[in-house]
Formats: structure tokens, C-alpha cells, sequence
């Protein structure tokens, strides 16, 4: 699988290991393990999926570029795989779900990797974690119409976010904080699941 994202074009080592490190089979379930390391989404239940290695190993890049990812944000921590993916770069991880069986699935799978410096919490992801803000990084798992402000407001000065974006096609969006000023830069476009307010 690592092999394969470098020839996609990954060029993060630190995103590479980090992939390399964090098992996928143990996030989907037992009858799809044999397609656990193809470059593909797979359901999770829930209409949810677990994300194809390459977009996770891309939007980590993105946000990457050159810095620490610091204290994360992910919101949409599904079945737990980014989160486990994130916890080896970032500083810490908050991982935000608003599915309760997904979370507790996400727990039960993170539980065998002992990964102290994640922490994961059942809320409403498009409202953020406002009672642990401000966030270096955060990267949303789901796509939105638009930018959510309120996880804009959540991002420390110097913060990097990346959101899809788009009622249609959608396109992984950053919006980098510098003081006041939100910069936003578009890159590929990509397929995810709706971001949903609310919690069940």
C-alpha cells in the first residue's frame, strides 16, 4: 500500500510511515480484510465509509506542508483509521463523531493500538469542539456546501484546515489562518459522505 502511494505521488515520509505504522484490516470489518490495503473506501455501516488510503495520506500532506500538525481536530472520526493515522504525526488528536455506534466502534478499534494522545468524543462535528479550541490543524472527513464558520473560528493563528467543499463536485479546500485573515487554496477533487449537523 505504501509503495503504491508513493507512486501516486505521496511524497510526505512522515505521512508514509505513519500509513506504514497503522494496520487498516483492523478498521473494516473482518469479511472485507482482504480488500483492507486496496485504494478504496470501504462501508463501515451507517451509509459511512472508512476513506481510500490515497485521500487519507493526501490531505494529511496537504496540512503537513512543512509544518507540525500540533493539537488536530478530525471530525468525522468513523470507524477510527485517519484518527490512528493522525495520533503518529500530531501532538494530540480530538477525534469527533456523531454516529454513537460508529464512536463506539472507533473506541473498540483504537483500544488494541493504545494510542494515548487520542481522544475521541460523541458531538455535533460541524459545530467543532469549542471546549478544546483553538486547533493547529483540522481536517474534516465529510463533505460540506460550504466552509463551516464555526470551524474556522476554531483554528489558532498560524492553523491550516482542510474541508471538501462543494454542493456537487467537491474539491479538498485549505483555509490557512494568519491573524485575522483566512487564506483558502483549492486542490483535487474528491467524493465524500454529506456533513450532517446534529448527533444520533
Amino acid at each position: 500500500m505504501v509503495e503504491r502511494l508513493r507512486e501516486q505521488g505521496i511524497r510526505d515520509e512522515a505521512v508514509l510511515a505513519a500509513m506504514m505504522r497503522v494496520p487498516r484490516h483492523l478498521f473494516v470489518d473482518q469479511g472485507l480484510a482482504y480488500s483492507a490495503y486496496d485504494d478504496t473506501p470501504l462501508p463501515i455501516g451507517y451509509q459511512q465509509t472508512i476513506s481510500q488510503p490515497y485521500v487519507v495520506a493526501r490531505m494529511i500532506e496537504i496540512l503537513r506542508a512543512g509544518r507540525e500538525l500540533g493539537r488536530t481536530l478530525e471530525v468525522g472520526a468513523g470507524c477510527g483509521y485517519q484518527a490512528a493515522v493522525l495520533s503518529q504525526i500530531a501532538t494530540e488528536v480530538f477525534a469527533v463523531e456523531r454516529i454513537r455506534p460508529l464512536l463506539d466502534l472507533a473506541r473498540e478499534n483504537l483500544r488494541t493500538l493504545r494510542l494515548a494522545n487520542v481522544r475521541l468524543k460523541y458531538a455535533d462535528g460541524s459545530l467543532g469542539l469549542p471546549e478544546a479550541a483553538p486547533f493547529d490543524t483540522i481536517i474534516v472527513a465529510a463533505g460540506a456546501r460550504e466552509l463551516p464558520a464555526s470551524l474556522k473560528q476554531q483554528l489558532a493563528a498560524g492553523g491550516r484546515m482542510l474541508v471538501p467543499v462543494g454542493s456537487g463536485d467537491q474539491h479538498l479546500t485549505l483555509v490557512e489562518r494568519q491573524g485575522n485573515v483566512y487564506r483558502e487554496s483549492r486542490f483535487e477533487a474528491v467524493r465524500f459522505v454529506p456533513l450532517l449537523t446534529g448527533t444520533e
